[in-house]
């Protein structure tokens, strides 16, 4: 456990990781505030998100939750603690850093999400590449309640679900169920609650067979053709697809499959 991971008022550390068979699996742990992202808990997730980008025994990251909600967003008692214009532009840049860190990740992060996320948690799913879902779980973006857009969660929710289904959770703060985010694919599937775990660990251990190096490729090769128009997309894919082809694993990878055989990835 990091430094900044073990930062808490209590002898608990707000965020726990574990390390098993290429899987890193990150657990928020403030079950008392409801995992609400403090600027201390931000931190201790920017710190190994910055730590597993390097660390090549990593292949696949899960984010979990530990107490009654997978995150309530922003820790508004904290938030009105420190008013000010500095200190909230402070906290929504330390926020969209986390955000994107999720995304440029060159590994997969997974959501496993087992009870209600709102606004900035509803974001970090929204964020994450993959997502399931307990059948019970619940997702909002619910600032408008209290007079305060959901401006930043708007960006990863605008971008992980339609537009009309997304507008209709920022506009009316309206919580959907987990049946009614997979249809609108915020989640890739909602399982029995009891099956949540198992569901994430064989999806992950799943992704962590393939070619680190092939997923690295593919995941930033993903997200940056989605911003582009549609020959760009196509020639900086064909660019992505050449690149990949010329690698180390690729070649074995090819010839294991002709040769019906398990492939040895390299990284390379």
């Amino acid at each position: 456990m990091t430094a900044a991971a073990a930062a808490t008022t209590s002898d608990a550390p707000i965020l726990l990781r574990d390390d098993a068979d290429g899987i890193a699996t990150l657990t928020l742990n403030r079950p008392q505030a409801r995992n609400a992202l403090s600027v201390g808990l931000m931190a201790a997730l920017q710190e190994e998100l910055d730590r597993i980008r390097d660390d090549a025994t990593v292949k696949v990251v899960v984010i979990a939750a530990n107490g009654p909600a997978f995150c309530a967003g922003h820790d508004l008692k904290e938030v009105r603690g420190n008013p000010g214009r500095e200190a909230y532009e402070a906290l929504f840049e330390q926020c969209s850093r986390l955000m994107m860190s999720v995304v440029t990740l060159p590994k997969p992060v997974i959501a496993c999400v087992h009870a209600m996320a709102t606004a900035a948690g509803c974001q970090l799913v929204a964020s994450c590449d993959l997502a399931y879902a307990a059948e019970d779980a619940k997702f909002a973006t619910p600032g408008v309640n209290i007079g305060l857009f959901c401006s930043t969660p708007m960006v990863a929710l605008s971008r992980a679900v339609g537009r009309k289904a997304a507008m209709e959770m920022l506009l009316s703060g309206r919580p959907i169920t987990a049946a009614e985010a997979k249809a609108a694919g915020l989640v890739n599937d909602v399982v029995p609650a009891d099956r949540l775990d198992a569901a994430v660990a064989e999806m992950a251990q799943l992704i962590a067979g393939k070619s680190p190096l092939t997923l690295a490729i593919g995941k930033e090769a993903f997200y940056r053709q989605l911003e582009m128009p549609l020959a760009d997309a196509y020639a900086y894919a064909s660019e992505v697809m050449t690149r990949n082809m010329l690698a180390r694993d690729a070649e074995e990878g090819i010839d294991a499959f002709l040769a019906k055989r398990p492939p040895v990835w390299e990284g390379r």
